[in-house]
């Protein structure tokens, strides 16, 4: 299963938002770096208006999205054609 953490590069070395679970000392890791300005909302047609009411919906919904159980998800596809 490929597990999903946020982090920050400083200094060499890769500071994690948070602890992974279940993951023992030793286990491999693949770092991809982000663009350091995120995301291009102007180039998909969402002007700083429209990406705070959106961010102000989806609020609610943060706290279950971010839980450890929606890690189900992250390889959704490949799990239900296992079934």
């Amino acid at each position: 299963m490929l597990v999903a953490i946020e982090g920050i590069y400083r200094r060499g070395k890769i500071e994690l938002r948070e602890v992974p679970q279940e993951m023992q000392d030793g286990t491999r890791v693949v770092v991809t770096f982000l663009p350091v300005n995120g995301i291009d909302l102007q180039a998909r047609g969402i002007d700083e208006t429209e990406a705070g009411e959106l961010r102000a919906r989806l609020l609610p919904f943060a706290e279950d999205w971010d839980s450890p159980e929606m890690s189900i998800y992250d390889n959704y596809d490949a799990a239900k054609t296992q079934l």
